[in-house]
């Protein structure tokens, strides 16, 4: 746990819950859903994901420090010519941000394909969420967040190969503690 304090962040904006939407190009279909949490500290709830980056330590799909450039990074990682995400974000009162990060915090590791029905199972116990419906589908989630936050999201696409997917990092020292 020393290594996730050490490299805690904190968004300097309100509390809030960021859904991100992976959907393919070619079908419209949802290939993966991830939640952003800003509260205490900012973090990636990211089930059964696969992203990794040397500076954000993952426990059990929640990712750690995740400050801004690494959020482009994680952006970046996923948007490419098959895939598009849709970023939909809604501001939470800071107990509602504590509550979604403690709920994923005890969620534990997600299995393979779940990514979906464990982020509404979050959803759902959340104040202004309540009655959330649960789903093993990402762009039914994405619709649902939609629905209920009015947050139609900003579509994010990249042009770049398919290739990129296994992206690997060179580090040659960790960013300086912010604060």
């Amino acid at each position: 746990m020393e290594e996730v304090q050490r490299r805690a962040y904190v968004h300097p904006g309100p509390s809030s819950l960021t859904l991100y939407t992976v959907i393919n190009n070619r079908s419209g279909s949802g290939a993966h859903t991830a939640l952003m949490i800003s509260g205490s500290q900012r973090v990636l709830w990211d089930p059964a994901g696969s992203f990794r980056h040397p500076w954000a330590p993952e426990r059990n799909d929640v990712l750690y420090g995740f400050n801004p450039n690494i959020q482009a990074v994680y952006e970046d990682y996923h948007a490419r010519e098959t895939f598009r995400i849709v970023r939909q974000s809604v501001t939470v009162s800071p107990e509602v941000a504590e509550k979604a990060l403690r709920l994923a915090q005890e969620q534990g590791a997600a299995g393979q394909a779940t990514c979906s029905i464990t982020t509404t199972g979050i959803l759902a116990q959340l104040q202004g969420f309540e009655g959330f419906p649960r789903s093993y589908f990402p762009v039914a989630t994405m619709k649902a967040f939609a629905a209920r936050t009015g947050d139609a999201g900003v579509t994010i696409t990249d042009e770049d190969a398919d290739d990129n997917h296994g992206v690997t990092f060179k580090v040659t020292r960790p960013p300086a503690p912010q604060g």
